[in-house]
């Protein structure tokens, strides 16, 4: 049973929750023309925290207008050395303000105090990556041999611009962090945006807006929209002013937003959904394989793209992964995350909790072994015990489908049988991130290699940084977020040849 008495918070999260909650537009918060509102609640209570304005097609309007006008005039004038001390004047209002972030985040989407602190804390860091790069956007001289009047001399050079108004779609499982994670890139590359946070989790992007204003950005530079994904999101992918999308969230919505943004074929980027696969061979230390792939499968509540979902064992050391992977999730310690004592917060929303109770139903009439978890737990809130499937097979919907939620498909293979390995871990229309867990440098590298995934971790799982490029392979997505890469997707290439 999980008590539903909310953990005490602090004054400074206290009046913020007092606030309105409203919508930033050049540069002033405001109420939706409509007036309308919605709820946002603490998962693991069920409590409220808040009404949040609604915004509508009518306020996305305006906050185009806006962006467009900042992108066109106060933003662009700016030289690069004036972006980048915004951005570190940012990143250091953040860092002030790191423990209030934590407390939102942790009431807002439910995930533990030690994952808040961990995502919030480097988000400073993110900006100051970032902040080194406006002066380093950098064109190039080109010899000119194919066009070239009689006895003309040619000067050719690239420059490289910003895309113009930048949507950024934010999904509600990391909410600061993935916000940051576009922000940063986007405003150094000289972008205005539109941020539109998840409708489930937008207090923290609320809360940055109110720091991006105190630390002097123009007014449009930054425009934050709270409202549904179908209505709000659907209108920014479909508008004619806005000249990019960046999305984070399910492959479905994201081949929704390619088809939306036909319109004006304005550039898209997507991080979409992943199954990702860990292959654990024979003589991998299962010391650190265990705990490692367990923390894999469990972390965040597996409310993560990049989280371990196929597990695949080689059959001499299955029993004991296996065995060794239940016997942690059944000590794991549920509750609100801003108690010390908790390992494992709620799932994001009650149904959610009942999609990933029904992937469970699935699995087990699907003929699934699960030995462990599979079940809700009494009282408020929206906890998930950890599930642990044993001998899934490749054609199970809980082996081929997101599920979302803490829970691990583990499967043999034959021992020797690498080949048949990767051919398991590719067989996914996804290819975001996996793992490979062995003591042998060679069958390392070759597994890697083999596997068709963006992101990938040797003796690790999902191990991910500021100036490492991460993204997806197949239908996990287009683009890469995170280093020089992230910045290039706000970019244009402009050629220019002069005759002297």
């Amino acid at each position: 049973m999980i008590e539903a008495k909310r953990p005490d918070i602090s004054p400074a999260t206290s009046a913020f929750l007092a606030k309105p909650h409203l919508l930033l537009i050049d540069g002033r918060w405001t109420s939706a023309i409509s007036g309308r509102t919605f709820e946002t609640t603490d998962p693991a209570t069920g409590l409220h925290l808040g009404d949040v304005s609604e915004a509508g097609v009518d306020d996305l309007d305006r906050a185009v207008s806006s962006a467009r006008g900042a992108f066109e005039g106060a933003w662009s004038s700016l030289t690069a050395k004036h972006r980048a001390n915004l951005l570190f004047k940012l990143a250091d209002l953040m860092a002030e303000h790191q423990e209030v972030f934590v407390q939102l985040e942790v009431l807002d989407n439910g995930m533990t105090t030690a994952l808040a602190r961990a995502t919030v804390g480097s988000r400073p860091d993110l900006f100051r990556y970032y902040a080194g790069w406006p002066e380093r956007i950098e064109g190039a001289t080109i010899p000119n041999s194919n066009f070239r009047p009689e006895g003309a001399e040619l000067f050719t050079y690239t420059l490289r611009e910003p895309v113009g108004v930048a949507g950024l779609i934010v999904p509600w499982n990391v909410p600061l962090a993935i916000a940051c994670l576009k922000l940063a890139p986007a405003l150094a590359a000289g972008c205005t945006v539109i941020l539109k946070p998840a409708e489930l989790t937008p207090l923290s992007a609320l809360l940055l807006g109110e720091l991006i204003t105190q630390a002097g950005f123009p007014p449009g530079v930054v425009n934050i929209l709270n409202g549904y994904g179908a209505v709000l999101g659907a209108a920014m992918a479909q508008h004619p002013g806005i000249d990019k999308i960046s999305f984070t969230g399910s492959t479905a919505v994201g081949k929704e937003i390619v088809r939306a943004a036909a319109g004006n074929l304005k550039r898209v980027s997507l991080e979409l959904g992943g199954k990702a696969p860990v292959i654990i061979t024979n003589d991998a230390d299962l010391d650190i394989t265990i705990p490692g792939v367990a923390g894999a499968i469990f972390g965040l509540q597996g409310q993560n793209c990049m989280a371990a979902t196929r597990i695949l064992v080689e059959a001499k050391i299955f029993d004991r992964v296996v065995s060794g992977v239940v016997k942690l999730a059944e000590n794991l310690k549920l509750g609100h995350g801003l108690l010390p004592s908790s390992q494992l917060g709620p799932l994001i929303s009650p149904r959610h909790r009942d999609r990933v109770q029904a992937y469970v139903e699935s699995g087990e009439a699907e003929g699934g072994e699960l030995v462990t978890g599979g079940r809700t737990v009494d009282g408020p809130g929206c906890f998930f015990t950890p599930t642990v499937f044993a001998r899934t097979t490749q054609e199970m919907r809980i082996t081929r489908e997101e599920i979302f939620g803490p829970v691990g498909c583990f499967q043999p293979f034959r021992d020797g049988d690498l080949d048949g390995a990767i051919s398991q871990a590719n067989d996914s229309e996804y290819g975001l991130a996996g793992s490979v867990w062995t003591t042998n440098l060679s069958t390392a590298h070759r597994l890697t290699r083999k596997i068709r995934a963006g992101q990938m971790s040797i003796n690790s799982h999902g191990a991910t940084g500021v100036n490492i490029p991460f993204g997806g392979f197949k239908q996990s997505g287009w683009g890469r977020e995170f280093a020089k890469e992230g910045l290039d997707l706000y970019l244009e290439t402009k050629s220019v040849t002069a005759r002297l």
